[in-house]
């Protein structure tokens, strides 16, 4: 049986005025024209008021409010926010007592330390993995590898055993550490190590019992600075694609299941391309019962110090 054929009349099309659409762009929200004399604050002003112009002031006022409120400011970092030069503005960030925590994965640790020590650090990969040298600096794997064994002994963590190693060996450039500045400031610095995947694992020095102790006694205790997240502390994941989302995810349930009321709180995922496990673990699925989540996208070592200079504009 054929069906009548449709016929289209256009004329027949409802129409409303513009006045009355709802609009999502306006020129108000609009960036500012550049001005060759303008301060770092008539820039900041500048920025548009859209998509990640909003989120990026909403992050600089959210920690801003958590020092304000001496609530936790915690930022869990990758390796290479320490390989893109970065080590001085999260410093400042902790001697203006912005910053409460920081948390680095194994990687980040050992970057950190070959800073400290002789003022360099990322060899070339592909040259020395032809020969088989990559990773195999003896003095990178008998330091820190002896700290992750003082850290058992001492009973601390691995973030703060390896910058007392840093501190006691009076390394040349310790003040360029984040591990050596943390202990110094008094800021909790966690150390989240995944055995196999740091180039000190390779080494005859390594303990992997010692490893584990020292980077569970840091997981404990990241987990009493998450716990004290909830009613206006902030998170923020630099650059960890993997073992610090996973990290931060476990800390916020076992802080959760333990009874603390871990919500309305800000997580902010900064890193160079989308990646899913950061916007799940951090941005999305611990702020479902409370809280804001942001995703920005961008080079960590443009990102960065702009975050920082708007805080300290701010503060």
């Amino acid at each position: 049986m054929a069906r009548d054929k449709i016929k289209i009349n256009l004329d027949k099309l409802k129409t409303y005025p513009i006045s009355k659409r709802i609009c999502k762009v306006r020129h108000e929200d609009f960036a500012k024209p550049p001005s060759k004399a303008a301060t770092f604050s008539d820039f900041y002003s500048s920025l548009p008021n859209i998509l990640a112009g909003v989120d990026f002031k909403a992050v600089v006022e959210a920690i801003v409010s958590a020092r304000n409120k001496k609530k936790p400011v915690i930022f869990m970092m990758g390796a290479h926010v320490i390989k893109c030069g970065l080590n001085p503005v999260i410093i400042e960030l902790m001697k203006k007592s912005v910053i409460t925590a920081v948390s680095l994965n194994g990687a980040g640790a050992i970057h950190d330390f070959e800073i400290a020590l002789i003022g360099r650090t990322s060899e070339d990969v592909p040259d020395a993995l032809e020969d088989g040298s990559f990773g195999m600096a003896k003095e990178t794997a008998l330091y820190i590898n002896g700290a992750l064994e003082e850290a058992v002994e001492k009973d601390i963590g691995a973030g703060r055993a390896i910058g007392e190693v840093i501190n006691d060996e009076k390394l040349s450039f310790r003040n360029k550490s984040i591990l050596y500045n943390a202990m110094k400031e008094d800021v909790l610095a966690t150390v989240h190590i995944a055995i196999g995947t740091d180039i000190i694992h390779q080494h005859p020095s390594f303990d992997a019992g010692a490893a584990g102790q020292a980077s569970i006694k840091d997981f404990y205790n990241l987990i009493e600075e998450v716990a004290a997240l909830g009613d206006g502390g902030v998170v923020l994941n630099i650059g960890s694609s993997v073992v610090l989302p996973e990290v931060f995810l476990k800390a916020i349930n076992v802080a959760r299941n333990l009874g603390y009321k871990v919500k309305d709180f800000t997580a902010c995922n900064f890193d160079m391309i989308h990646h899913y496990r950061p916007y799940q673990n951090v941005v999305t699925r611990p702020v479902t019962s409370g809280g804001k989540g942001y995703n920005i996208i961008g080079q960590h070592e443009i990102l960065l110090p702009l975050l920082a200079q708007a805080i300290i504009e701010k503060i």
